[in-house]
């Protein structure tokens, strides 16, 4: 309960707030009458009356609260911690077990995977260099194709030459 809190409130906050109210309702503010401690019938003596200081001076006394006594355990209690710690020792090497079990079984994966998805032996596909021969000669002369017909020419004759060799002789 010892905090203390400031709040600032601006004039024009009040203003505004005074505004809203005489929006809502036309009747008069009443201002609050100043406060006046209420006398009582004993003489005040300021000499031999001490007064004491607010809270929010003094800060919260935090006292040291010893260990609670050691509570005879139960053999119950002894059953079940043993148990426990038993409970956690397997947990451990479940835990290691599974982890090995997982490399293996990624090693075995990794191995059954590069046995069985391997690509056929792939054959290069012919003329190639002709092609980018042609395709670069076009590339250069846009306007005057007519400049790359030997480039043509050899990428044709490349193109049949490899046609007549995969293809096996016909007997007529």
């Amino acid at each position: 309960m010892g905090d203390s809190y400031t709040v600032q409130i601006s004039t024009k906050l009040i203003n505004q707030l005074a505004r809203e109210d005489e929006k809502r309702s036309p009747r008069k503010v009443r201002k609050p009458k100043p406060k006046t401690p209420k006398s009582t019938n004993q003489p005040q003596n300021t000499e031999t009356q001490t007064q004491t200081p607010p809270a929010a001076i003094f800060p919260p006394l935090f006292l040291p609260v010893p260990p609670p006594a050691p509570v005879e355990a139960l053999p119950e209690v002894e059953s079940i911690r043993q148990v426990l710690k038993e409970s956690e020792k397997v947990l451990e090497k479940l835990k290691v077990e599974e982890s090995d079990m997982l490399k293996e079984l990624n090693k075995r994966s990794k191995e059954l995977r590069e046995k069985e998805f391997k690509l056929p032996y792939q054959n290069p596909i012919p003329c190639m260099k002709e092609r980018s021969d042609c395709l670069e000669c076009y590339k250069n002369y846009a306007n005057d194709p007519l400049k790359c017909a030997d480039t043509v020419k050899r990428f044709a004759d490349c193109a049949w030459k490899s046609r007549q060799s995969a293809s096996p002789p016909s007997n007529n």
